[in-house]
């Protein structure tokens, strides 16, 4: 179930935030964990009971380290603590891609195969480890005291808004919400205000791009595009992955809000960057600082010797690649980024800053645009060979009355995405709106308009069988 479906819209979201509003407070907690399962189960009604198992047996692990009177004692649950949820992402995420990798070098020496059946993987894996990680190591390192109830663990890990797309929750930035928070009347309104923002950048603007950029960039022959198309594809792929994405993140902080979570923020408009550190510090912003606090530093940060630290940049990217997906592409993209990241820091940000604006930020939003093929195509044969139709400059008219839908929600996804921040704040007009007082009146025009881009929504949705969510399978 994603939050862009009827079914969750019509029935799950409603009868979700009745039953939490009739409740008193002793009982929301279980109400939002009630609820949280079943979301889990209508998807992957097979692992639902791995993840409550290995929650619950990590809690306890996690309280008999805390309780520990010896550090080595303390190392050791944590090692296994860390061994249990790193081990489960291992083997239902990379097993199939370490035994199809071994296969294929035996298969070139003319050994037999390994045999294996297929392992499915558990939507949402890479997102709840990392959660998981952060509560064995917050506890750890004494960022905070753990939980109490293994009820209120399990609320942290499966809550349904942030469980299968994020934002990646750290436990010490929510710690103290999950048992004394509270929902205004205001709060809940701004988080109605976010969820149909988020609801409107899916459904009206992602899946219409991104419905033009599977058919020309999955296309069976790219052999047989132009550039015109070729271009086209990859501008629908690029806006389509920014306004999927941040658009679930959207949802999730909305729906956080309603029941009185405050979620950190994703995104903030990272096409604005002006090199690729600057993007990777608007994308994805809690993957980044996850892979910052948990990985990076702990790898020496800024404290090593430069060659050093080139080779820690480049290491967690390739770590940051692999975690998005278990085929090369992935890994070759956060190569391809990390290699940027290195060149950041030995010449490219200061040559941007001395050009300008002007230049670097078409130069960074195209770098970004190279590596989302690597991202897109899996196939390497087939990217290089999208690379060359973008690059043959073999340009056909473009036929703008055909796809008259797709081009004007392409020139709306452009303008969102370049041209709404406000230069005082470093933000967007709509994550602008989220942070300060609201007035009766515009109360009232957020709720109408929200409204109205509901029933939009709802409409579009009933109209369409295409309804993908990109980051579904992470």
């Amino acid at each position: 179930m994603v939050f862009s479906s009827i079914t969750f819209l019509c029935y799950f979201l409603p009868l979700f935030l009745i039953c939490y509003y009739a409740v008193g407070n002793r009982f929301k907690n279980y109400v939002v964990l009630t609820f949280s399962i079943f979301f889990y189960c209508w998807g992957a009604p097979k692992f639902v009971f791995i993840l409550l198992a290995s929650t619950f047996l990590d809690f306890y692990v996690v309280q008999w380290m805390h309780h520990s009177s010896t550090l080595k004692r303390k190392k050791t649950l944590l090692f296994l603590s860390i061994s249990l949820n790193v081990g489960l992402l291992a083997y239902f995420k990379y097993a199939n891609f370490f035994i199809d990798n071994v296969n294929a070098v035996l298969s070139q020496n003319h050994a037999s195969p390994i045999k294996w059946v297929e392992v499915l993987l558990p939507i949402g894996i890479s997102f709840y480890t990392f959660q998981t990680l952060t509560y064995s190591i917050d506890i750890y390192r004494k960022t905070h005291k753990p939980l109490q109830k293994v009820s209120d663990y399990m609320l942290y890990i499966m809550m349904f808004p942030q469980l299968i797309a994020g934002p990646i929750v750290r436990f010490n930035h929510i710690a103290h919400q999950i048992n004394n928070r509270e929902a205004t009347i205001e709060d809940r309104l701004l988080g109605f205000y976010r969820f149909c923002i988020g609801l409107g950048k899916k459904v009206l603007i992602a899946n219409v791009l991104g419905e033009q950029a599977d058919s020309i960039m999955l296309h069976n022959d790219i052999s047989t595009l132009d550039s015109t198309i070729a271009w086209i594809g990859l501008l629908a792929y690029t806006f389509q992955i920014y306004f999927d994405f941040s658009g679930y993140s959207d949802m999730a902080i909305g729906i956080g809000k309603m029941i009185g979570f405050k979620f950190p923020e994703n995104f903030n408009m990272p096409y604005v960057s002006k090199s690729i550190s600057e993007f990777w510090r608007r994308w994805h912003i809690t993957l980044g600082a996850w892979m910052r606090d948990y990985l990076y530093i702990p790898l020496g940060g800024n404290q090593v010797s430069k060659k050093r630290l080139y080779f820690n940049l480049w290491f967690v990217f390739l770590i940051s690649g692999l975690w998005h997906g278990a085929s090369w592409n992935f890994v070759l993209w956060g190569a391809f980024h990390g290699l940027f990241l290195i060149a950041d820091r030995l010449f490219l940000w200061s040559l941007l800053k001395k050009l300008g604006s002007w230049i670097a930020i078409p130069f960074t939003f195209l770098v970004v645009m190279m590596g989302w093929v690597i991202f897109k195509i899996e196939s390497f044969k087939m990217a290089v060979v999208f690379y060359q139709k973008l690059f043959a400059f073999q340009f056909s008219p473009i036929e703008w009355h055909s796809e008259k839908e797709f081009y004007a929600v392409l020139i709306l996804a452009i303008f969102f995405a370049f041209f709404t921040l406000i230069p005082k704040y470093g933000e967007s007009i709509y994550q602008h709106l989220f942070y300060n007082s609201y007035s009766n009146k515009l109360h009232i025009v957020m709720t109408c308009l929200s409204i109205f881009l509901f029933v939009l929504c709802l409409g579009s949705l009933a109209g369409t069988g295409f309804n993908p969510f990109i980051y579904f399978r992470f």
